[in-house]
């Protein structure tokens, strides 16, 4: 037993020997004598403090809200309203025109037609600034391109001229009951006035079978309404209000003295002047557009701008291009009987400054001479 402890023993201290030996020796902090030292382990993992928490683990970026699908879809299929289209005559919407109101022209040369109708004749023409009597305004439902749709109907100015039969005349008065005034000389024209048995006209031409005569009182004609304005009446001058001042009542009665009754006496007569007559007016006399009657032959068809003043018109035989718009006021003529027919056609030609290139054929008479 003994021999075994100290075998144990002396391999015990071999091995220390042996192990002081294999170790460096390091110097001493302090230049001290230089100690055997274990190696010291390789990266030693760092032990965890309870004290120090952890560090939080980034939260992933929020992703952005998708647009909704509807709205994005529908912004890309939404087409935008179409836009009206312009009226054709910028018109103000004022206030109506009244019977008997005071109406100014806007412009200079105003037409006055005799019908509320673009494409009807000329009676006269206005001057800027020019007072007329209104009498009605007329609105017009569907009006045609370029065509206003408020009329006014004015009494004619004071100097117009218009039209009557010859056949009805005795001399300068009217034989039968009643007789029509109209724009032109012809049956054609519109009626712009109305004369009665045994009323005196002023002649001013004749032409064929027309009497040309100074328009009567009751004569009127159509403006449209955006070329004239309301006439403001002066409003009346203020009364100025007067005071008086009270005379105290006597006290003490005065006592006349008697007075001997005299016969009276006629006041004086004294010749008076004749009143001053008042100024004539003057009237400037505006000729109406000049007309020609003519004698045309072609083929009725149809217009083809939309703003032509008729539905139909008169080509020519050899270009087939158009002659004449023809237009009527006749009730009884339906030019829709003769399209396609050639015709020969009689009226007055006139033109209009809206189509300087083709002229106005007013229809007197209309015959076809052949099929097409």
């Amino acid at each position: 037993m003994k021999k075994n402890l100290v075998m144990v023993l002396a391999m015990t201290l071999a091995t220390g020997i042996m192990a002081q030996t294999a170790a460096p020796s390091l110097p001493a902090p302090g230049g001290g004598t230089p100690t055997a030292e274990a190696p010291a382990p390789i990266n030693p993992a760092p032990a965890p403090d309870a004290n120090v928490a952890a560090p939080a683990k980034p939260k992933p970026a929020a992703k952005p809200a998708a647009k909704p699908a509807a709205k994005s879809a529908a912004k890309s299929t939404a087409k935008p309203a179409p836009k009206k289209p312009a009226p054709a005559v910028a018109e103000e919407q004022g206030a109506p025109f009244t019977d008997g109101e005071q109406a100014e022209s806007k412009q200079n040369n105003v037409n006055v037609r005799g019908k509320a109708q673009i494409n009807s004749e000329i009676v006269t023409r206005l001057k800027q600034g020019e007072i007329v009597t209104a009498l009605s305004e007329v609105k017009i439902s569907k009006p045609k391109t370029d065509e206003p749709s408020r009329w006014v109907q004015i009494k004619l100015p004071e100097g117009t001229h218009a039209w009557v039969s010859s056949a009805f005349l005795d001399g300068q008065n009217v034989k039968p009951e009643k007789l029509n005034v109209r724009a032109g000389a012809s049956d054609n024209y519109s009626v712009i006035g109305l004369l009665h048995k045994g009323d005196s006209v002023k002649v001013i031409s004749t032409k064929g079978d027309w009497t040309e005569i100074e328009a009567p009182t009751n004569a009127f004609g159509y403006v449209a309404a955006h070329l004239l304005a309301h006439k403001e009446v002066a409003p009346p001058a203020p009364v100025i209000a007067t005071t008086t001042t009270a005379v105290p009542a006597e006290t003490t009665p005065v006592v006349h003295p008697p007075v001997e009754s005299q016969p009276p006496v006629a006041p004086p007569v004294l010749a008076q002047e004749p009143a001053p007559a008042p100024p004539q007016p003057i009237i400037e006399y505006i000729p109406p557009p000049a007309h020609r009657i003519v004698t045309r032959e072609g083929t009725v068809g149809d217009t083809v701008s939309v703003q032509a003043p008729t539905y139909f018109q008169l080509d020519s035989l050899d270009t087939g291009k158009a002659i004449d718009y023809l237009y009527t006021t006749s009730t009884n003529l339906n030019l829709l009987k003769y399209r396609g027919f050639k015709v020969l056609v009689s009226g007055e030609e006139s033109l209009d400054e809206r189509w300087p290139k083709t002229p106005v054929l007013t229809i007197q008479r209309i015959q076809p001479i052949q099929n097409p």
